[in-house]
C-alpha cells in the first residue's frame, strides 16, 4: 500500500508508516509533475495536510482516478474538492493513529 503525503506534517505519515504504508512526500506545491514524480501513477492514497494544496485533488483524480484522496486538516474543505474527497478529517477531532488505522483498514482487500 502506498501513500503519499501533501503539505505540513502533521503525525499522519509516520502513523501510516507505523501501520506498514509506504509514504512518500510530495515537496513544495503539489503539482502534476511533483505528483508524478512521488509515484502518484500507482498509489493507493493521497492525504493533503493543507487546504490551500486542493488544488491537487482534480490533479490526482484526473492522472489516477482510484486514489482514495483524504483532506487531514483543521482547515475548512473548498468547496470545488468537496466532491472528490473520500474523507476529510480534522485532526483536533480524531487522532494520526486512529486515522490511519481506519485508512489501511478500508484500503484492504
Amino acid at each position: 500500500m502506498k501513500a503519499l503525503i501533501v503539505g505540513p506534517d502533521r503525525g499522519i505519515e509516520t502513523a501510516l508508516a507505523d501501520q506498514g504504508v509506504d509514504t512518500r512526500r510530495v515537496d513544495g506545491l503539489a503539482t502534476g509533475e511533483s505528483l508524478d514524480d512521488a509515484g502518484l501513477a500507482d498509489a493507493d492514497l493521497l492525504v493533503i495536510t493543507d487546504a490551500d494544496e486542493a488544488t491537487a485533488v482534480p490533479v490526482a483524480k484526473d492522472r489516477n482516478p482510484d486514489v482514495r484522496i483524504v483532506f487531514y486538516t483543521p482547515q475548512s474543505v473548498p468547496e470545488f474538492v468537496r466532491g472528490q474527497l473520500d474523507l476529510a478529517v480534522d485532526p483536533d477531532l480524531l487522532g494520526t493513529d486512529v486515522v490511519a488505522e481506519e485508512l489501511v483498514e478500508s484500503l484492504r482487500p
